[in-house]
């Protein structure tokens, strides 16, 4: 047990490190990083669907059979991101940035603090099933995160904060997935077989994330040569993680 705990730890702490990858994007200019974010979205996409139905879903089956709390808990986890999106960020859409700019950042980091401590559960019940598996799903996250934090970065700095507060303030909320990862470990210790709901959850959350806010992203883009690069960018987000069964 204490092995699982070393490898979740340091995973999330890695997983929170990813929120300053802003310092890059300071030497970018706003149309260069716009181009290569759409790339990682759909890499992050292919990579989170590839995550969910060939690492997590085979695993936990083979941990727990295909009973109907498997994909019932899988459904929870659809209707959480879903919860999570229509309660904590509805100040996206009904607050104009413009009038109110600095209520609509602080929402921002709520909404990306809770989201990081779902990623801390995730990492530490995939973790309790398997450190392959656990290493595996701290990829997927990783991969979903680069281009969030990179969002979430120009959000704080169009919000009023200045570049190295939103820097301080991404890791701050990011740091809510050691809090997540920690409890998920302790409660494995007390609830029995924790990993066998918190698991289909994450598959419920993966599959959420890549289908509902990544692949509409990718569906703005009128252009076929540009198209064609985010499916190339997309299949090679599912091609690294199948090649990742080779860990398993």
């Amino acid at each position: 047990m204490l092995e699982v705990w070393l490898y979740a730890l340091i995973s999330v702490l890695i997983v929170s490190l990813v929120s300053l990858i802003g310092i890059f994007t300071l030497f970018l200019n706003s149309k260069k990083l716009e181009k290569i974010l759409i790339y990682f979205v759909a890499f992050s996409a292919g990579a989170l669907f590839a995550g969910a139905f060939l690492h997590l879903l085979p695993e936990i089956i083979e941990e727990a059979g295909f009973s109907l709390k498997i994909p019932i808990f899988i459904l929870l986890g659809l209707v959480i991101f879903f919860i999570i999106e229509k309660v904590i960020f509805w100040h996206h859409c009904h607050v104009a940035p413009k009038k109110h700019v600095h209520s609509f950042a602080i929402m921002n980091l709520v909404g990306d603090a809770f989201h990081n401590f779902l990623d801390g559960l995730i990492i530490a019940a995939s973790y309790i099933v398997s450190i392959p598996l656990g290493i595996i799903t701290t990829f997927a996250v990783i991969l979903h995160e680069i281009p969030q934090e990179i969002g979430d970065f120009g959000i704080l700095l169009h919000g009023g904060f200045s570049k190295r507060k939103a820097l301080l303030m991404n890791f701050v909320t990011a740091l809510a997935a050691v809090i997540g990862a920690v409890i998920a470990l302790l409660l494995s210790g007390v609830v029995e077989g924790i990993e066998t709901f918190l698991v289909p959850i994450a598959i419920g959350g993966f599959i959420y994330i890549a289908g509902s806010d990544l692949i509409p992203e990718l569906n703005k883009e009128p252009k076929i040569w540009n198209a064609i690069l985010q499916l190339i960018a997309f299949i090679a987000g599912i091609l690294v993680m199948a090649l990742l069964l080779v860990f398993e």
